[in-house]
């Protein structure tokens, strides 16, 4: 994808985002996401301040979480998820339009990064969240190839993913193939496997059903 057109997708989807969290109620806030640890505000507060990340504090907090990568992330969400939900809504609504990384991040990384994490909030809240095609496909492939923090040829070696409604496959599963939207897939290959199941198919989802 060209960097105007994933620019647009995240601009849409952080707009279409901050419509959908300032309609939940303060329970579906509380709900847990499909983030281990965090709830829907958890996901908000996070996705809300990547574009307001700066070098000099990120710094300090990775230091503070001695270098842990997991560890500084989680830190720095639970420190920004104490502020108001309006607030985080604010923020993430006035990050459409912005063209700021945050330090270290690729712009790759960002449309994955809001697709994903759409994901995380709208399903445990039984909410249909579709995802743009061509985007969730690059972001797919993006995850497959990158390593850190997913690792997902490794998880998923043995298997062969092939996407139903778009032109990616990938893996070298030979008769484990698993099947289905490229939206699963994505949540699959982030290793969100509980919430891609109910939508994939094929003889490798036997395999899949044991990790």
């Amino acid at each position: 994808m060209h960097k105007a057109a994933m620019w647009r997708v995240i601009d849409e989807e952080r707009a279409d985002l901050a419509d959908l969290l300032v309609s939940l109620t303060p329970e579906q806030w509380a709900c847990p996401s499909l983030c281990e640890g965090w709830t829907v505000r958890h996901v908000a507060a996070h996705l809300s301040l990547a574009p307001r990340a700066r070098l000099a504090p990120v710094l300090w907090d990775v230091v503070q979480a001695r270098g842990n990568f997991d560890r500084f992330v989680d830190n720095v969400t639970r420190r920004e998820a104490v502020r108001p939900p309006a607030d985080l809504v604010t923020e993430l609504r006035a990050a459409s339009g912005s063209r700021r990384l945050a330090p270290g991040q690729k712009l790759a990384d960002a449309m994955m990064d809001v697709l994903v994490h759409g994901q995380d909030i709208a399903v445990p809240l039984g909410i249909d969240r579709p995802m743009p095609l061509e985007a969730a496909r690059h972001s797919t492939e993006h995850v497959w190839r990158m390593g850190f923090p997913f690792h997902a040829r490794k998880r998923l070696r043995g298997l062969r993913l092939v996407a139903t409604d778009t032109d990616w496959s990938a893996g070298e599963g030979g008769d484990a193939v698993v099947e289905g939207p490229i939206a699963a897939l994505l949540l699959l290959v982030a290793g969100r496997h509980a919430a891609a199941l109910a939508r994939l198919s094929g003889p490798g989802v036997a395999v899949l059903a044991k990790h």
